[in-house]
């Protein structure tokens, strides 16, 4: 349904687990009906990747790589834009760091 590097909005579940936003996200991957993103925010405190308007943000954000989670497929509403495939790598290369220390 969604292609890795789909930025997408998508319901979210926050701390309580009643809870869900509309927030956009980056499709990592999907499998047997689970998708698993990377979630984003606008908050340029945060660290991870920046992505901007330009880019085709609502506004200026950052793609969180310490926030990782998996949805039902359905909880994918809409389709955004698509990561460039520069920002792809970028994208790639910061999760394979982190994913790097499972082998130590």
């Amino acid at each position: 349904m969604f292609e890795p590097g789909t930025v997408a909005l998508a319901q979210v579940q926050f701390a309580d687990p009643m809870e869900t936003k509309k927030r956009p996200a980056v499709v990592l991957f999907e499998e047997l009906s689970n998708v698993v993103v990377a979630g984003i925010t606008s908050n340029p405190e945060m660290k991870g990747i920046p992505l901007t308007k330009k880019e085709g943000a609502i506004k200026d954000s950052i793609i969180k790589t310490n926030y990782i989670f998996t949805i039902m497929e359905r909880a994918v509403t809409k389709k955004l834009f698509t990561l460039t495939k520069q920002k792809k790598n970028l994208l790639h290369q910061e999760l394979n760091k982190k994913l790097e220390k499972l082998k130590e």
